[in-house]
């Protein structure tokens, strides 16, 4: 059973959809080279999952039927190849080497070999339950001649060996078939799991399903996915409907073994859900007698005359940022940008521990937004671009010199919100992922309207 899961789990690679929104705004392909990957990495566990056990031969030789003992003592697979068929899924060819003992003489086992080929077509086609289905509709056994491990070292008839090639053969024709047919049966229990939700953040999650039938070509399989957020367990819906979401085929690293299309709506839809939890807000606190956080009613004083008036006595100021629209994204052609509109509001502690608003702020802040993959997580981090816009919503403090306050905001208002933004795009977005499969080397790629996440793959044994 665990060689069964390990295969599966090796062959989701094939088979794996990524990322998306309420619309289809995801595409996955995977290229030959993640063929060549699970081919290369596949052959130890094909070979655990290959080693059958067989029933005892019935030996003819004498007067008496004679039960002898064979056991099989390993599997080498030197091959295995997969490559696409278009519109059909994956076609498999392995060949094996198989070595058996055979208890003849208990004292002295005959040790025999026998090459194998095996030939399969695997479907692959859209579930019930909106994930892929992998199945077999045809399997074939190929079987060379049984020889002598060792020739000359036991003594063995001819006669003998094609009768326990023709038992060995019988026994193996159906159970290695059978064997890959379970191995089959275990990767559709690991794909069925891919609907699940997974977490983003403490009380969102994102799920992800299959749109429709995947495209298979010569070159690729390429899967398009849809995602939905959850906040509460309430789906995060866009206000609009957008096109089909196209990837052309020559974007990304050539030679990755996966290319991940994430369009514009993905950037939104994570928007939208940092916005509808309140993630986006923050309260940013002053300190007295702080170089880092000059932000007190003193400092204020200095530009604002009737704030010392106010409060003759210094005290802590506090800005309640909030984001009362949801954050812009623009993908531009190897450029990506964020644009937010916070409000603020500038509190003054009283010495009855009240809040007292002196004045209110509409921000607009330009962001420059670089996207990453760690594990298996669309993260990002940004920096401000161009100057912060800063304009007086409401004041309480009468009129407001802002070429001055402008100075002190940007000492006091930027490096908070670039550290509380950053820390949530830290976190990411996951991608969809397998037990113990990661990203190798991935890079991300901006392109008008969408990005890309083009990559190798590693899979990692725990």
């Amino acid at each position: 059973m665990w060689t069964a899961c390990r295969l599966g789990q090796l062959l989701v690679l094939l088979l794996l959809p990524m990322g998306g929104t309420s619309m289809l705004d995801t595409v996955v392909r995977l290229n030959q080279a993640a063929l060549s990957y699970v081919s290369e990495i596949g052959k130890a566990p094909l070979q655990r999952a290959l080693h059958v056990t067989l029933p005892y031969f019935l030996d003819q030789s004498g007067e008496v039927l004679q039960p002898t003992r064979v056991q099989m003592l390993k599997v080498h697979v030197p091959r295995l190849h997969l490559n696409f068929m278009p519109d059909f899924g994956v076609h498999l060819l392995a060949a094996a080497t198989f070595s058996f003992e055979v208890f003849r003489n208990p004292e002295q086992p005959l040790v025999v070999t026998m090459p194998v080929v095996l030939l399969a077509d695997v479907r692959v086609a859209q579930g019930t339950i909106q994930t892929p289905v992998v199945s077999i509709p045809a399997c074939y056994s190929f079987f060379g001649n049984i020889s002598m491990a060792a020739p000359g070292s036991t003594s063995s008839s001819p006669a003998l060996l094609i009768r326990l090639q023709k038992h060995i053969k019988a026994v193996l024709s159906t159970k290695l078939c059978l064997s890959i047919a379970n191995l089959v049966q275990d990767l559709n229990v690991h794909l069925g799991t891919l609907i699940g939700l997974n977490p983003v953040g403490p009380e969102s999650q994102i799920r992800y399903s299959m749109a429709n039938v995947p495209t298979i070509t010569n070159d690729y399989i390429s899967l398009d996915v849809n995602a939905l957020f959850f906040l509460l367990a309430k789906p995060i819906i866009l206000p609009m409907d957008s096109t089909n979401f196209m990837v052309p085929h020559q974007v990304g690293t050539k030679g990755a073994m996966a290319t991940v299309g994430l369009s514009q709506d993905m950037f939104d839809s994570a928007l939208l859900l940092l916005h509808k939890a309140g993630s986006l807000n923050l309260d940013i606190t002053g300190q007295l007698n702080s170089d880092d956080n000059p932000l007190n009613t003193s400092t204020l004083g200095q530009l604002i005359p009737e704030v010392a008036r106010q409060f003759p006595e210094p005290m802590p100021v506090v800005l309640k940022v909030q984001l009362g629209a949801t954050p812009i994204a623009t993908l531009r052609t190897n450029n990506a940008t964020l644009r937010l509109q916070p409000f603020i509001e500038v509190l003054a502690m009283a010495s009855n521990s009240a809040c007292q608003s002196l004045f209110s702020l509409d921000v607009v802040v330009n962001l420059s937004l670089q996207l990453f993959v760690s594990g298996v997580r669309l993260q990002g981090t940004t920096s401000v671009l161009g100057d912060v816009q800063l304009t007086v919503a409401s004041s309480n403090v009468g009129s407001i010199d802002m070429d001055q306050v402008h100075i002190l905001m940007g000492t006091v208002f930027e490096k908070p919100l670039l550290d509380h933004f950053n820390a949530l795009l830290g976190i990411g977005v996951p991608l969809p992922n397998v037990v113990n499969l990661r990203y190798a080397s991935p890079k991300v790629f901006i392109y008008e309207g969408y990005a890309v996440v083009s990559s190798g793959l590693l899979y990692q044994q725990r």
